[in-house]
């Protein structure tokens, strides 16, 4: 029998999430928006989240939340002088910011993309955390090239 997806605000769960992320316990969400692609897909892949116990770094997927109250699971793309973060999904090519490390409430070290477990180690994992954070302005001509040749 297939799994049954039921679908929750995430003004109302996302809160409890973060009391259970508080706690050390890791938390799994379905992917839910596009911001992610092509790393992650809109209801395909899930996310596994933790409390970060390190200090953040460049390519860290991070979930947080903005000011205005919505919530965002997006890769850090650099962090400043002062500590603030630099973010931005994998399909964007704006970059947002200054956001607060007190902002962010978890850390991504694992998802299930297309099924199979990834992690740190895993060439999908090293490539968009290292490569991909790194061309920002590059992304839409990449996609497209990449398009183009599997048609």
């Amino acid at each position: 029998m297939g799994r049954k997806i039921r679908e929750v605000d995430i003004n109302e769960y996302l809160p409890i999430l973060q009391d259970i992320i508080k706690t050390g316990k890791d938390v799994s969400l379905l992917v839910s928006g596009s911001s992610m692609s092509p790393f992650l897909i809109h209801h395909r892949d899930t996310i596994i989240i933790s409390k970060p116990m390190q200090p953040l770094k460049r390519g860290d997927m991070v979930f947080y939340q903005r000011l205005t109250g919505q919530y965002v699971m997006h890769r850090i793309h650099h962090i400043d002088k002062k500590g603030n973060l630099y973010i931005t999904g994998d399909a964007q090519t704006e970059i947002e910011g200054p956001v607060s490390p007190n902002q962010v409430f978890g850390i991504i070290h694992k998802v299930i993309r297309k099924g199979k477990k990834l992690q740190k180690g895993n060439f999908w994992w090293w490539f968009f955390e290292k490569i991909w954070i790194r061309i920002v302005p590059l992304r839409p001509y990449v996609i497209k090239m990449v398009s183009v040749v599997r048609k």
